[in-house]
């Protein structure tokens, strides 16, 4: 089972350089941990290339049902006081945004603080950096 921040689900779900190796690690593992928003975070996302006209309206449509059969199956760490909290201390440690930093704490809660236990499917750098600093096998 790995932990997949939004920025691995993206390319899932809207085809791009990084999708057949991402394609790949979930073909091998399809057990998904995700932060609680993570869906909120998938869709600004897509909602925001379909504002630069990268993603025609159309696909719009197909990439919403991508996202719901992906989410159907994945485990989600739900928020709570100690989310919040591990958050808090991570925005302390790295270069973070709050999203980010509630991500890798997620991470955190999925493998209740062990992070050799969990792996970091991540396509954003400077969260796959304080991942890798927190103890986290960061992929791809």
């Amino acid at each position: 089972m790995k932990f997949w921040d939004s920025s691995a689900v993206i390319p899932l779900i809207v085809s791009d350089a990084g999708t057949p190796r991402l394609e790949k690690l979930l073909a091998a593992d399809a057990a998904m941990w995700v932060w609680w928003a993570s869906r909120v975070e998938c869709v600004s996302a897509l909602a925001r290339l379909e504002r630069e006209r990268s993603l025609p309206s159309a696909h719009m449509i197909l990439a919403l049902r991508k996202l719901d059969r992906l989410s159907a199956s994945w485990r989600e760490i739900l928020p709570e006081p100690s989310l919040r909290r591990r958050a808090e201390r991570l925005l302390r440690l790295h270069a973070l945004r709050a999203a980010d930093a509630l991500q890798l704490a997620a991470a955190l809660a999925a493998c209740r603080d062990d992070p050799a236990q969990l792996a970091f499917v991540c396509a954003d750098r400077r969260l796959s950096e304080a991942a890798s600093r927190e103890g986290f096998q960061v992929l791809p």
